[in-house]
């Protein structure tokens, strides 16, 4: 496709009195160059927005876009001939929201009116960056943060909720918080009672190997032992070495020095030529300057006196200083020999440049793998006990977890059995089949979970995926995600084309619970059907329309309401948007959804 030069259109969104600002909400979505969309500016309000338009002319882009604006992966193929796609979007959250706080540690700032602005690039080859708050990051870090912000249910999820780990995960969801503890207390002991065993089986089986690796360490360990150095010691030995090594000339510094200051104190030089020291010049031009008049003069005086006293404090300190100079030959060998042992130890057991620091890690990680490599009879058995403690607590963990998943079934199963009564399945009977293997626990459970449905009276319960039309998987799969997206705590929830294969009464059934929903969540629908698309308080239409000088397909959107509203639902529900029957029909549906959220 050819890309073509616009400015951005700027899709208002419709005007509600519902305020989702609790749990947050995206407020504004732009799409550059992705698919058949060259680019495009939605702008959201809170509750139900749905996105409606003929088939291919691009309604998924805008799910496409999100997905992919969140951290989804990105598809080169979606990228239109200019190059580069591009999707940006910003979110109003709580200042309390743990996504800020994610999103903080990430180097983002908030943008002036205190949104959090998010941005992905894709280009034709496939490379892709993200932006969050003006700084570039992981796409990783995106990811993170949309699972506390976006839920996106479509047919692919229909798919994925057909199978029997996923139909585990939404059972352990549903059981609420407590029960998700639970669970990851669980897989913490599985995972240690796993590790103590693979640990206890390599001890065995590797014996001859880890008692000569441990005689190794112990070697070593005994040769540090002997020398017993300190952190420093190394730094504080080169220091006294050269102390040691300096002691005359260091005493004969400081004793010039002090002399200097003060003169000779011993008398050693008396009936000689004795040099003016500096407290005695300083003390003489104070004097003179103490009897002025002059306050400045007086001033000065008093600032020599303190220098008087400055001086006469640095002799002392310099006497002090040769006092404890120790120029004993005997000590210097002593200190040379103990230095020498840790430069041994060094070259043997450090890395180049880590120093004596490097040996004292190297014992530290020593001691801690000597226990690794322990197989000695007292401490196989004490590794044996170790691990059969934790198979118990797993094991009873694992009792717990089941029991959880047990009450939780029947609650679960039930509240789907309601929804799917409002679809159009009234007879429907939703179970659940939960196999416990409390022999063979593992990284979820002992607990093998199935979703059975029994579509009619007198139907056996087989698994969902099987008992189940293409037009009745539907409805349980949208059935399951109202349960689960009622008690989801992510502001902005996306459902995809999921009343594929519904119609009737059914849709309307829909659209009801996708408003009930949107009153405490900001829900956003790729919608084929009239009946879902008239509980909207915010209605998207996707168009496409030929670019003549290019010859190919362009995608627009834009918002409607009043009559171009009842347009668009007439044309989705008898392919006339200018029909009469249709509109009537459309201005009804509208009647009857208006009254029905009350």
């Amino acid at each position: 496709m050819a890309a073509r030069t616009t400015t951005p259109e700027r899709v208002p969104a419709a005007t509600t009195d519902r305020d989702h600002a609790g749990l947050g909400q995206l407020t504004e979505l732009r799409i550059r160059g992705l698919g058949a969309i060259d680019d495009v500016t939605l702008e959201f309000g809170s509750g139900l927005t749905v996105v409606t338009g003929e088939t291919g002319a691009g309604k998924t882009m805008v799910v496409t876009g999100l997905t992919l604006l969140f951290g989804g992966r990105a598809d080169p193929g979606r990228v239109r001939a200019n190059g580069r796609a591009g999707v940006e979007g910003r979110m109003l959250l709580p200042a309390d929201s743990a996504a800020w706080e994610r999103a903080a540690d990430a180097g983002a700032d908030p943008d002036d009116d205190g949104s959090l602005i998010l941005s992905r690039t894709v280009s034709a080859e496939g490379r892709s960056r993200a932006y969050l708050g003006g700084r570039s990051v992981p796409v990783g870090v995106i990811a993170e943060l949309a699972e506390g912000l976006l839920a996106v249910h479509g047919q692919t999820d229909q798919m994925r909720l057909s199978r029997p780990a996923e139909q585990r995960r939404a059972l352990d969801r549903y059981a609420g918080a407590a029960h998700l503890e639970l669970l990851d207390r669980y897989r913490a002991a599985f995972q240690r009672w796993r590790q103590l065993a693979a640990d206890l089986e390599r001890r065995h089986t590797q014996a001859r190997e880890l008692a000569q690796a441990a005689d190794v360490l112990r070697h070593g360990l005994a040769e540090i032992g002997a020398v017993q150095p300190e952190p420093g010691e190394d730094e504080a030995l080169a220091a006294q070495v050269k102390r040691l090594s300096d002691a005359d000339a260091l005493r004969a510094a400081a004793d010039e020095a002090r002399m200097a200051l003060i003169g000779d104190v011993t008398g050693d030089l008396a009936g000689g030529d004795v040099p003016q020291d500096a407290t005695a010049s300083l003390a003489t031009a104070e004097r003179a300057l103490a009897g002025s008049d002059d306050p400045a003069l007086v001033l000065l005086a008093q600032d020599l006196a303190d220098a008087v006293a400055v001086v006469s404090d640095v002799a002392g300190q310099l006497a002090g200083y040769v006092a404890d100079l120790d120029a004993d030959p005997a000590r210097l060998a002593e200190v040379m020999d103990r230095r020498a042992a840790i430069t041994a130890l060094v070259r043997k057991y450090a890395g180049a440049g880590e120093g004596l620091a490097g040996v004292l890690a190297w014992a530290e990680d020593a001691e801690q793998r000597l226990a690794e490599l322990d197989v000695s009879d007292e401490a196989l058995a004490a590794l044996t006990a170790e691990r059969d403690a934790a198979r118990t607590e797993v094991d009873d963990l694992a009792r717990h977890l089941s029991a959880g998943r047990t009450a939780a079934a029947e609650g679960f199963a039930s509240e789907v059995a309601r929804e799917l009564a409002g679809l159009a399945m009234k007879s429907a009977r939703v179970s659940f089949s939960i196999e416990s293997h409390p022999e063979d626990p593992g990284p979820e459970g002992a607990d093998d979970v199935t979703l059975l449905l029994a579509a009619h009276p007198g139907a056996p319960a087989r698994p969902v995926h099987r008992g189940a039309s293409g037009g009745e998987l539907s409805r349980v799969m949208l059935a399951i995600e109202v349960v689960f997206a009622g008690a989801d705590p992510v502001p902005v929830m996306v459902f995809d084309e999921v009343d594929a294969g519904v119609g009737g009464q059914a849709a309307g059934e829909i659209g009801r619970r996708l408003a009930r929903l949107a009153s405490d969540h900001q829900v956003v629908v790729v919608t084929h059907l009239a009946q879902v698309a008239a509980f909207a308080d915010t209605h998207l239409v996707v168009d496409k329309s030929p670019d003549a000088g290019a010859g190919v397909t362009a995608t627009d959107i834009r918002a409607v309401a009043g009559e171009d509203r009842v347009r668009e639902l007439a044309r989705m529900l008898s392919g006339l948007a200018d029909s009469d029957t249709g509109q009537a029909h459309a201005r009804e549906l509208l009647a009857v959804a208006a009254d029905a959220r009350g």
